[in-house]
């Protein structure tokens, strides 16, 4: 699961996927509607790849986040995170990550990391079958062979 090419723009509603690069801009396509604009580059922009959550010992990064939310609720995010209420946003974050740190995770936080998920999710974005399948072959080679 690759999220560099995906990113969040300070201003702009929802998520967006570069397309291109050039001199001190870059064009995006929003997952909303699908439109191609520019970013500038005095915008700030934020790569998923790059946000990490708060956790108790030390941050998680958000593909770990949304692997966890995978794990626990499938390809649906199982309530309306717009309609959620603080608690109820609360109460869903801790069951897919009991060590978020309470103090420092808003539930503003938490919506849009939902939202997020279920975006990417339905625009088939997240791909979790290909860690699984990576993982195995780590582990089959014994400890010390190359």
């Amino acid at each position: 699961m690759d999220l560099s090419k995906i990113v969040t723009i300070a201003g702009r509603p929802g998520l967006y996927q570069v397309k291109s690069q050039s001199v001190g801009k870059i064009i995006v396509e929003s997952l909303i509607d699908g439109k191609c604009t520019p970013a500038f580059a005095r915008e700030r922009m934020s790569s998923l790849e790059e946000i990490s959550i708060y956790s108790v010992d030390e941050d998680r990064p958000l593909k770990e986040v949304f692997r966890s939310i995978h794990e626990k609720m499938g390809d649906k995010v199982d309530f309306d995170a717009k309609k959620a209420t603080n608690d109820q946003l609360k109460a869903k974050f801790l069951e897919i990550m009991p060590d978020y740190d309470q103090d420092a995770v808003y539930p503003s936080d938490m919506k849009k990391v939902f939202l997020w998920y279920q975006m990417l999710m339905n625009k088939g974005l997240l791909d979790f079958t290909e860690e699984a399948k990576e993982e195995p072959t780590e582990e089959a080679k014994p400890e010390g062979e190359a």
